[in-house]
């Protein structure tokens, strides 16, 4: 496998960050694009930045000069693609100092499939000069070739059911569509065996590879270990006392795991939300793997006869919304924030996306047929947060329906 689509998909698909990468261009000299491996980072670059010099840092030669001389890659360019840029994070220094001795019209892109914020001291040195974009698997909207789903018309106080009537479709079935995942490389696999067989690759040949890289570990087995644990909690509340004893390994080293996951842009953390934002960094954050597939892989489904049986079918198919309000949430300017919200006694609400001082908070139900029932936390979360504009239950079936006044059921694929 390389970073491109696979041999079988010869078409781009355009992708939704695109809309706001170019603006961003014309206005800082640096645009940092990250990613999970295999999200499409190169083939966006290459496909919709042709006039840019492309360098690739997965070539050993070109590791080597840019450690010895690294502006000589650029000489005489003045708009350059700098791909894989995490395996010579000390060619940073060298693109600050040509940003600051340039003129106003020389443009860097660097891609990476590590999240540079993340990592060490390497955000402080393009500080002020960067846009940070972060590039997730596709959405089923982009898969499909069609633009923005429904989720910027849910922001809309006068949000009527004719937005929707542009998109509406057959049921969508969501069991082959999770199971597949939303790596680009995968749009042409169809077999069960075939799909199961890249998730193995992707797991053995780029997360034990590149993490490796980034950091020394002790022992695969045991990183492996916490790998399946979080894949059978994607969607959960994250207690890493909980996975040190089921595993048997150290919370120090399940802690330094789970933060190499995050660099690495596959698993991600949410805070619980409060109207105190004092207190959402004090509580236990829920997990999330960035494509569904792959948890799913890891926690042993191999066939979809047995993921429709899962116990935690419930908890990969919220993953897989996670994936689509990730992305939409990404899209606005400036990025809205997901949290998830729970109640001493328990009431929860799946997902609370904060833009501002309005929110829109999202209930995640596998069912063809969502009633009233379905909407009773999110209706008493909207009584306690009246600047809510309205409450969505997500669901796998096909029908678009007011459940309250200000509560509307839509199916998954229309976001």
């Amino acid at each position: 496998m390389n970073n491109n689509y696979s041999s079988n998909e010869s078409i781009y698909k355009k992708r939704l960050i695109i809309k706001n990468v170019m603006p961003a261009l014309k206005n800082f000299p640096v645009i940092v694009i990250t990613g999970a491996r295999q999200v499409g980072k190169s083939t966006f670059l290459k496909n919709e930045f042709k006039d840019f010099k492309y360098i690739n840092f997965d070539d050993y030669s070109i590791q080597e000069q840019a450690k010895k001389d690294p502006s000589s890659l650029w000489k005489n360019y003045n708009r350059i693609i700098i791909d894989e840029v995490q395996k010579v994070p000390e060619v940073l220094n060298s693109v600050k100092l040509t940003v600051d001795s340039s003129n106003k019209n020389i443009r860097f892109i660097l891609s990476g499939s590590s999240n540079l914020l993340l990592m060490k001291n390497v955000s402080e040195t393009l500080a002020g000069r960067a846009a940070y974009f972060e590039m997730q698997p596709m959405t089923y909207a982009e898969m499909q070739g069609r633009g923005e789903g429904l989720f910027t018309h849910l922001w809309k106080r006068d949000f009527n059911l004719n937005a929707a009537d542009n998109l509406k479709d057959a049921q969508v079935d969501y069991l082959p569509i999770l199971f597949k995942g939303f790596m680009p490389p995968l749009l042409n696999l169809k077999g069960e065996k075939e799909i199961v067989l890249w998730w193995e690759s992707y797991a053995r040949t780029y997360l034990e590879r590149d993490l490796r890289e980034l950091s020394q570990i002790e022992s695969l087995i045991d990183f492996r270990k916490v790998m399946v644990s979080l894949a059978l909690r994607t969607g959960n509340l994250l207690n890493q006392s909980e996975i040190a004893r089921e595993t048997g390994i150290s919370q120090s080293s399940v802690h330094r795991y789970i933060k190499l996951l995050e660099i690495s842009n596959i698993i991600k953390q949410i805070p619980a939300f409060y109207s105190n934002k004092i207190k959402r960094i004090m509580k236990m954050p829920k997990i999330f793997f960035v494509d569904p597939a792959l948890s799913l892989y890891l926690a042993g489904y191999y066939d979809i006869g047995h993921l429709r049986e899962s116990r935690e079918l419930g908890s990969f198919f919220e993953t897989m919304v996670y994936l689509h309000l990730k992305v939409y949430s990404e899209l606005m300017i400036p990025k809205s924030q997901i949290f998830y919200y729970k109640t001493t006694a328990g009431k929860e609400v799946d997902f609370i996306i904060e833009h501002g001082r309005e929110i829109v908070a999202f209930e995640i139900k596998t069912t063809d047929n969502p009633v009233f029932e379905d909407a009773r936390n999110i209706i008493q979360f909207i009584e306690n947060f009246p600047y809510t504009i309205r409450g969505v239950v997500v669901h796998s079936g096909k029908d678009v329906k007011w459940l309250h006044s200000k509560v509307i059921a839509v199916p998954w694929w229309m976001l």
